[in-house]
């Protein structure tokens, strides 16, 4: 099982859309709400160099936005 880890805020849309579509291809994943956890904001601007969200970690490769397609051949399920 592959390991995501999503950066994520409440109200971001994307962020919803991202997690929908890993519910609905049964893929687990740990969130991590930067709105309010400092210290994994902080993770994710380290990682990245920016603010915007949802950044997805899958297994070690980041993907910064919803890119539908490219999480799909990344959790191998198109």
């Amino acid at each position: 099982m592959k390991k995501i880890t999503i950066y994520s805020t409440p109200t971001c849309v994307y962020c919803n859309m991202a997690k929908n579509f890993f519910k609905s291809n049964g893929a687990e994943y740990t969130e991590y709400n930067v709105a309010t956890d400092l210290s994994k904001r902080k993770e994710m601007i380290d990682k990245t160099g920016q603010m915007g969200v949802p950044v997805i970690d899958v297994d070690g490769e980041v993907v910064v936005g919803f890119d539908e397609a490219k999480l799909g051949t990344l959790l191998g399920v198109k």
